[in-house]
């Protein structure tokens, strides 16, 4: 399995800390100047005071306080079909970064109750997601995993300056991108071996965790459509992998995905040569069964780098599978390498638009401002 870069060098925050509210700071006498004209607004330019560590929660769409229990008792009977409204119970989030755009990043500490597995996870939202006209809509969800050993993180959600969120706001303000809700869970368990995203037998049930925990973690805390036409992942290298092998073996739960830079195969040492096992988990015996069967439609489109190795695997793997109920795609980037901005900047020429049309779009209610 390839190994991704980590990311771009900036500094990445881990939430649950809680930094001092007020910094200390040696102000010069025109920007102390400057900060009693400017009050509270001045201060968090100049980077005075910091919320990250501090509490967050999503989809608080305002309402009037003699409104609420007028709002709870209409979220049963005005719930719309194939939207799921947020089952509970709530997690309770951390933020761990607030971007230019207003959005934030959250993090929680997730045990799953099906795999057993304890691991982070770290969530986004898109503006459209607290937009009172989208209060009854579901939203589109993309569950993104990393290369790399992908743990205790997850670059995409502790790494914003890779660009994945941005990539998401500019697509959906241009039309181009659904507003996807992100989660970014750990995909493996530990630093030293890589899972091949999957339930290896006598190790962590890792593909428990990744199709069953973090699915019913974010029915419990966002609004979310009830078919697979709301479900899909993206992951790159070693979580391109799982992305895609995932949508093959549960093509009942998941419509597409966006695989970067990834292997074919199943190779972790895990396996110790239970060829059983690994047959269930490998994409080409998934895609194989699915064609067999006729179906359900599923969706991968494969991002490769040409600074990169492994098109000619892509490409063999869309000459043998790509048919019938299995539809693939190549999205090949330019000069990209094996590394998560390679691969964000593929996903703005084209892997977004795509995904974007085979999955299902939020809808807003009309007359509501």
């Amino acid at each position: 399995m390839q190994h991704d870069q980590q990311g771009d060098g900036s500094p990445m925050t881990k939430g649950g800390r809680r930094p001092k509210r007020l910094r200390l700071l040696l102000i010069t006498g025109g920007l102390a100047l400057t900060l009693a004209a400017g009050g509270g607004a001045a201060a968090y330019k100049y980077g005075l005071f910091s919320d990250i560590g501090d509490p967050v929660s999503f989809g608080k769409v305002e309402v009037k306080e003699k409104e609420k229990e007028k709002e709870k008792a209409a979220k049963v009977s005005d719930t719309r079909p194939g939207v799921r409204m947020p089952t509970g119970p709530k997690a309770e989030f951390v933020r761990t970064s607030r971007l230019p755009d207003g959005t934030q990043i959250g993090r929680t500490t997730l045990t799953g109750p099906k795999s057993g597995f304890t691991g982070d996870v770290w969530v986004w939202v898109p503006k459209e997601y607290d937009d009172p006209k989208y209060a009854k809509s579901a939203f589109p969800v993309l569950i993104s995993l990393p290369g790399g050993r992908g743990y205790p993180t997850n670059y995409w959600g502790t790494g914003p300056g890779l660009g994945l969120q941005k990539a998401v706001s500019d697509g959906a303000k241009a039309g181009t991108s659904l507003p996807f809700i992100l989660i970014m869970p750990v995909h493996n368990a530990d630093t030293k071996h890589h899972f091949d995203a999957s339930d290896i037998p006598g190790e962590p049930r890792m593909g428990t965790w990744m199709v069953e925990d973090i699915p019913d973690f974010t029915k419990a805390n966002f609004r979310t459509f009830t078919s697979r036409d709301g479900w899909a992942f993206m992951g790159s290298s070693a979580g391109g992998f799982g992305a895609f092998k995932h949508v093959l073996k549960y093509p009942d739960r998941f419509k597409a995905a966006i695989a970067s830079g990834v292997d074919i195969v199943p190779d972790s040492p895990l396996w110790k040569g239970n060829t059983q096992a690994m047959d269930e988990n490998n994409p080409e015996k998934l895609a194989e069964k699915l064609i067999t069967e006729g179906g359900p439609d599923v969706y991968v489109n494969f991002q490769i780098g040409t600074a990169e190795t492994g098109r000619e695997k892509a490409e063999q793997f869309i000459k043998d599978y790509g048919k019938g109920p299995v539809h693939t795609t190549l999205q090949v980037i330019q000069d990209g390498e094996h590394n998560g901005k390679s691969y964000v900047r593929g996903m703005r020429e084209g892997a977004l638009a795509w995904i974007s049309k085979v999955m299902a779009a939020p809808t807003p209610e009309s007359g509501v401002r």
